[in-house]
């Protein structure tokens, strides 16, 4: 019989062993490896490339097939990167295993939210998602703060055993992910496997053109964690140029995620606040934050780090809680990929504009 309680739990704790590793500051141990500025940067563009080439399809198969399947592969795609990575000799094994840590991001995002609101949902509860919602953001940036203060540690003990760790963490997140329950709102229809991807394509790209309100939601949420994400970044390599102590440093971006969680509690408490006020609330905040890194002063710089993260969040959970009530149940993995897809697009666009700006001014 299906346990609302314990789903959510799984979920949760699912989401805890994705996200915690030792590999996390994957540039430091790549550049500690011998590999270039170059390379690397070329390794991150493998990520964005194949998560656009799969971000959408995998969304499609999670409403085919199961969310929990995907979420299966997720972590099956996860291993394999790893282990790639503890083997890999050349960089061409580094942007495989790259690109299936893109795989591994692909086959999670929007499957895990899909199941959770349809789980609350079938039991009448769906207006808790957006506490839900707001723990899975806590999970997120105190998983992304330990990483950060892991970093050194990952150095010391080398790319292999750090790696070899996240295999076990994979492993235990693989285990979690089998004991969900599968959760379905709307039958599924007696089709042949490529009418019903066809069809989810379909259904998915008319509810996004006669839904506008629903298009415009994901683009302006986007953006502005595009922004976040962006300041964010070039606050690790600017806070020492600005004259931090190295002991400090792993302490202001720990105290940035801060921001974020602080973010995810406070907007459970703004229910009246209209979204359009939230976003221009939002945007004005993470603006600031911008300015404030170009003060040079980095306890400044990391009240805006921090500023600009609790807004991000807040926006991010007030956003996808009402999409969540706008998409239909049977593409609801599908539209959530169509807005990872819309912000790597974003992402993509902007990441070289942002180092001109973060580099000149």
């Amino acid at each position: 019989m299906f346990n609302l309680k314990k789903q959510i739990s799984r979920l949760y704790s699912s989401a805890i062993f994705a996200q915690i590793s030792l590999s996390g500051a994957w540039v430091a141990i790549l550049a500690a490896r011998g590999f270039s500025l170059a390379q690397i940067g070329f390794a991150e563009t493998v990520f964005h490339i194949v998560s656009i080439l799969f971000e959408i399809p995998s969304g499609v198969l999670a409403d085919v097939f199961g969310r929990k399947k995907t979420l299966l592969i997720s972590c099956v795609m996860r291993i394999i990167g790893n282990l790639v990575m503890v083997f890999s000799n050349n960089f061409a094994l580094v942007c495989l295993s790259i690109a299936f840590q893109a795989l591994n991001y692909n086959f999670s995002s929007g499957s895990g939210d899909a199941l959770a609101y349809d789980s609350l949902k079938s039991v009448g509860q769906e207006s808790h998602f957006e506490k839900y919602s707001s723990n899975q953001v806590i999970i997120y940036r105190v998983c992304e703060g330990l990483s950060t203060l892991t970093a050194g540690l990952s150095l010391i003990l080398g790319y292999k055993i750090s790696y070899s760790v996240s295999v076990l963490f994979a492993l235990v997140q693989l285990a979690l992910t089998a004991e969900l329950v599968e959760i379905r709102l709307t039958p599924p229809k007696d089709k042949s496997v490529w009418k019903k991807i066809l069809g989810c394509f379909k259904e998915s790209f008319l509810f996004l053109k006669k839904e506008r309100k629903a298009m415009a939601l994901m683009f302006t949420n986007s953006f502005v964690g595009t922004l976040d994400i962006l300041l964010l970044f070039f606050l690790q390599a600017k806070l020492p140029m600005a004259g931090i102590p190295k002991w400090a440093l792993g302490l202001s971006l720990l105290a940035m995620q801060g921001g974020g969680i602080l973010g995810a509690r406070v907007i459970l408490h703004m229910k009246k606040v209209r979204y359009r006020v939230m976003f221009a609330l939002a945007f004005t905040v993470i603006l600031s934050g911008i300015a404030m890194e170009h003060t040079g002063l980095y306890l400044v710089m990391t009240l805006g780090g921090f500023l600009s993260s609790f807004a991000d969040d807040a926006l991010q959970i007030r956003t996808n809680t009402i999409l969540q009530g706008m998409f239909p149940s049977e593409q609801r993995a599908t539209l959530i990929s169509i807005e990872s897809f819309t912000f790597s697009v974003i992402m993509i666009v902007l990441s070289p504009l942002a180092g001109i700006f973060f580099t000149w001014w």
